[in-house]
């Protein structure tokens, strides 16, 4: 006998997949590829300068076990693409299954992508596995953000328990430059508190810098992290940041900044607000 013919409704999951391709034309990056598939939407808001900026939205209005998500960005020679997101991605508690989602990006020769989604907020029994993979041409430039909430602690809320998988591997030119690998399971709570993990902080995040410029946005990083909970380091061209805070909004007031010095003094997404 069919589940159906036996009544048994499976429940209803989310997916989608998007796509974005851009190209130099008449001095400005303008979409060459725009793809959009299920509960994956890309918008494009028009920028004052030559650059683009596209916002990515998951139109689920968050994520649970067994949902699925695709993001995909293809910068040719000499673009130049923001990446964020509407709003922060809610990963809710998972009944079965782990929510994925995945994200490729290929960087072309003299282009640069940040990748600067808002924070993901993970529920109490939250089920999630990240992948980040990047591909950059020896003269890309690439810069990476990606901050996690433990729960809103605003709202009395904390991820007691559960699961949360981040991957990522950049390539240049095929040559593997850096790679993370963290997990979070089981008793997350209890795992966070140790001093050697978070110290009972409930909000970091990771940030990273791939490109020529290392050495001297290192000068502009370190000092903006006096006084918090984090550091920064420079080797092989690249920058890693790492910085822990009691909460989202304490998190922002310091990642906001360090953004913004990797960016030369730009300012983050109008999106991104305090």
């Amino acid at each position: 006998m069919t589940g159906a013919a036996a009544g048994i409704t499976r429940p209803q999951r989310a997916e989608g997949r998007g796509h974005l391709a851009a190209k130099v034309q008449d001095g400005r990056t303008r979409i060459r590829e725009l793809y959009q598939e299920g509960a994956a939407k890309i918008r494009l808001p028009d920028t004052f300068d030559a650059s683009m900026e596209a916002v990515i939205i998951n139109t689920a209005g968050g994520l649970t076990g067994g949902d699925r998500m695709n993001w995909s960005v293809s910068a040719g020679a000499g673009t130049r693409i923001d990446v964020t997101t509407q709003a922060c991605e809610k990963i809710y508690k998972a009944s079965a299954g782990t929510a994925e989602v995945t994200t490729q990006i290929e960087v072309g020769p003299g282009a640069r992508v940040d990748w600067l989604p808002q924070e993901t907020i993970l529920f109490d029994r939250a089920s999630l596995f990240r992948r980040l993979d990047v591909d950059l041409d020896d003269s890309a430039e690439f810069l990476a953000v990606e901050a996690i909430l433990l729960g809103r602690t605003a709202m009395g809320e904390t991820m007691e328990t559960g699961l949360f998988r981040d991957r990522w591997r950049v390539r240049r030119s095929g040559q593997l430059v850096h790679a993370e690998e963290l997990r979070l399971s089981d008793a997350v709570a209890l795992l966070a508190a140790e001093q050697a993990v978070l110290g009972g902080q409930v909000a970091f995040a990771t940030v990273l810098y791939a490109g020529p410029m290392s050495e001297a946005y290192l000068a502009k990083v370190r000092p903006l992290l006096d006084g918090h909970m984090g550091g920064a380091s420079a080797w092989s061209d690249k920058i890693v940041v790492r910085l822990a805070a009691a909460d989202g909004f304490a998190l922002r007031k310091i990642l906001i900044p360090v953004i913004s010095a990797l960016r030369n003094g730009a300012p983050v997404p109008k999106v991104w607000n305090l």
